[in-house]
């Protein structure tokens, strides 16, 4: 790295604010439900100095605070604790900037793409058993360091698991995270069971199962959801170390039983969706996956995953004990490090790999910058089709010359993409 580049990233470090109008904003590389993120870098940087800057719009913000309270205190939350990481498979913070309609922050950028694009480029679009540990150890790791931190990651996906310019992983997007705090006063052992099944116990077990059928309209007998919840709550713990969340969030495709049934639930969704995560790594699809929503939450509540094949016996029995639907029996962190899948495993040095299974490639093109007005009008334009942005230029300000005709223009084609499918765009990712 040269003086120059250490400079920069210096200077990143040390202030929290950064100015729009020193970045140069390339392309636009993804989309979610509140934001877009784009390709940029300071200018003056050096090759190599690539930011990923998650956009917010403040309009579509306030729009959804008003339905829901909490998406504000989310993008306040995920800014927070990127700022408090000190990992290296997690995001360093960058910096965060506002303008009159945007809000967002930046982090480093991941010039592999994401899991999924790189399984769909494998033959049969599965990965390797030796792939597999790999990156099943370098998730372990960043969970750890996660809920260490009191943190639940919540959003476990391939889609969130960025490669690194070196090769290895790093998780992105925590605004549905959430810290867990302590439980005080807690003696109860954490695998004691209830000696009986109370009224009140009953009466939450019937919300549970009224809650299932209120977000998925499952046509799922009742009395199924009930026997399976009876038997669980056989085993069910009194207590954990820390708090619950009641919180429904997640992927659909990766999120825990005992997230769909309301329960609550804590630390033990993430290990839930890694073990989704190795399954669909080693088949080349989601385990519980159904024709529609109902239905994969049925399957997740309900069904066993099917880990057939001779082949590899002591990952699907890994993979099998992850995805326990008892939160209480499913295997945690030293279970999953003493795993024999991963013995042998040097926990301690891991990170020190110099030649991991992908190494991607840098491509990427330093092309002409957007403006913030740029910006602002295409992040408007995802989310607000029909209306034309607030602050608008005016004729008579608007910019004639070749450059900037190319600059609209290729925003245009952005939004195109962005809108149309995303995820079916193996080039943006969808957060």
């Amino acid at each position: 790295m040269s003086d120059s580049d250490s400079d920069n990233n210096n200077q990143l470090r040390r202030n929290d604010t950064l100015d729009f109008r020193n970045l140069k904003v390339i392309s636009a590389v993804g989309r979610g439900a509140k934001g877009v993120v784009f390709l940029a870098r300071t200018y003056g940087a050096s090759n190599g100095q690539w930011l990923a800057l998650k956009v917010v719009s403040k309009a579509l913000l306030q729009k959804k605070n008003k339905n829901n309270g909490g998406e504000c205190k989310r993008v306040s939350f995920e800014r927070h604790i990127l700022r408090r990481f000190d990992h290296p498979l997690l995001p360093r913070f960058r910096g965060a900037f506002e303008t009159d309609q945007l809000i967002g922050f930046a982090i480093d950028y991941c010039h592999g793409g994401n899991l999924h694009s790189l399984r769909k480029k494998q033959p049969e679009r599965k990965f390797s058993e030796e792939t597999i540990r790999f990156y099943a150890v370098e998730l372990v790791l960043a969970l750890e360091y996660l809920h260490n931190f009191g943190v639940v990651y919540r959003d476990l996906k391939p889609e969130n698991i960025m490669i690194q310019e070196t090769g290895h992983i790093m998780l992105v997007d925590f605004d549905l995270s959430k810290k867990l705090n302590s439980k005080s006063g807690n003696t109860s052992s954490c695998n004691s069971s209830p000696s009986s099944d109370s009224g009140s116990e009953k009466h939450q077990r019937k919300r549970r199962v009224s809650r299932f059928n209120c977000y998925c309209h499952s046509g799922i007998p009742l009395y199924d959801l009930e026997n399976q919840l009876d038997t669980n709550l056989t085993r069910r713990s009194q207590s954990y170390s820390v708090e619950k969340s009641n919180s429904f969030v997640g992927t659909e495709d990766y999120v825990a039983p005992e997230v769909i049934s309301g329960e609550g639930h804590n630390f033990g969704v993430d290990w839930w969706s890694l073990g989704v995560v190795l399954y669909e790594m080693l088949y080349g699809t989601t385990p519980f996956k159904g024709a529609n929503r109902k239905e994969t939450f049925h399957q997740i509540l309900l069904e066993e995953p099917n880990l057939t094949g001779e082949m590899t016996p002591l990952l699907r029995d890994l993979i099998r004990k992850l995805l326990d639907k008892d939160p209480d029996q499913r295997i945690q962190v030293e279970g999953i490090k003493g795993h024999d899948f991963l013995k042998g495993v040097k926990w301690d040095t891991v990170l020190e790999i110099s030649r991991p299974p992908y190494i991607p490639q840098n491509e990427v093109e330093d092309i002409a910058g957007f403006s913030r007005k740029d910006v602002e009008s295409f992040v408007h334009g995802i989310f607000f089709p029909k209306n034309k942005p607030e602050g608008e230029m005016k004729n008579d300000e608007k910019r004639n010359d070749d450059d900037n005709k190319n600059n609209h223009s290729d925003a245009n084609v952005w939004v195109d993409k962005l809108n149309y499918n995303p995820t079916k765009n193996e080039n943006f990712l969808v957060f």
